[in-house]
């Protein structure tokens, strides 16, 4: 485990103890809740008086757990296992692209996007970027069969690995994949049936135009979920300016405040932004 040099913990929280409680909430406001204090300190429950009242208020900004390997392992035991031939077709994408492999969503964001479709009953799905076809075989396991998922994407050669899958899981019949520019295929959409859902994960240049094709095609409380919103902390780096990682910048200010959705960006993966229609 990191052993993070911060000033003490005990010191810290006992000069904040030690104020009027006005005074004493404010600087605890202060605190990042992000930070080493406010997530990871353990202090002995022996402390008795402002010391321990100090620690109390530390404790209750614990919003966040920090996720280590060992608790990401410990992550993925606790949640329904993967499907056989899902498994099969993840072992498939890592033999055949190699270093590639990492544009292929998680185990558990995958079961998370299943879990959505299914939690609103989803019966029309969009995605924009299939790759090998796990996140598509996901989606459409969730799907009744009268359900349809549209899978946009330009490679024949990627998307050609995932297809035996869905065959060989009866789900051929339920996925319309169009191999074309996404926002042609996206503009072209009728606005009747409306779309359920939809999950982007493709070029992030164009997320906000991704964004403002899917939202009238949208039905009142559907959902849009988009991947890599995290970008692996690249775009806190305000030198990093290619076109990726300003498109991730500008999704993220672009949906921030939006009247027509409410939005929520968690930590599942890469970074996932859910956002619901209103």
């Amino acid at each position: 485990s990191l052993v993070l040099q911060e000033p003490d913990p005990l010191c810290q929280l006992c000069a904040i103890a030690s104020v009027p409680v006005g005074r004493r909430r404010r600087q605890l406001d202060d605190i990042d809740p992000c930070s080493t204090l406010a997530m990871d300190w353990a202090v002995s429950d022996s402390l008795a008086g402002p010391r321990a009242r100090g620690v109390r208020y530390a404790r209750r900004m614990a919003k966040i757990t920090s996720l280590t390997h060992d608790l990401y392992r410990f992550m993925l035991r606790n949640r329904t296992s993967e499907d056989q031939l899902l498994g099969e077709l993840r072992r498939e994408t890592e033999k055949r692209v190699g270093a590639l492999a990492g544009m292929m969503i998680s185990e558990e964001q995958g079961l998370f996007l299943r879990i959505l479709v299914a939690g609103i009953g989803a019966r029309q799905v969009v995605e924009v970027g299939t790759f090998t076809g796990y996140s598509a075989a996901c989606m459409a396991a969730a799907l009744p069969a009268d359900g349809r998922l549209l899978c946009c994407d330009v490679s024949e050669e990627w998307t050609s690995i995932g297809a035996p899958y869905w065959k060989r899981s009866g789900l051929s019949d339920r996925i319309d994949l169009r191999i074309a520019p996404a926002l042609d295929t996206l503009r072209a959409l009728p606005g009747d049936p409306p779309v359920d859902f939809a999950f982007v994960d493709a070029d992030k240049g164009n997320y906000v135009a991704y964004f403002e094709a899917l939202l009238p095609k949208l039905r009142t409380n559907g959902l849009l979920a988009f991947d890599n919103v995290m970008w692996h902390n690249w775009m806190m780096d305000a030198a990093n300016q290619d076109a990726e990682t300003v498109g991730i910048r500008e999704f993220n200010d672009h949906v921030l405040g939006d009247p027509r959705i409410e939005t929520v960006m968690l930590h599942v993966g890469d970074g996932l932004t859910l956002i619901r229609k209103l």
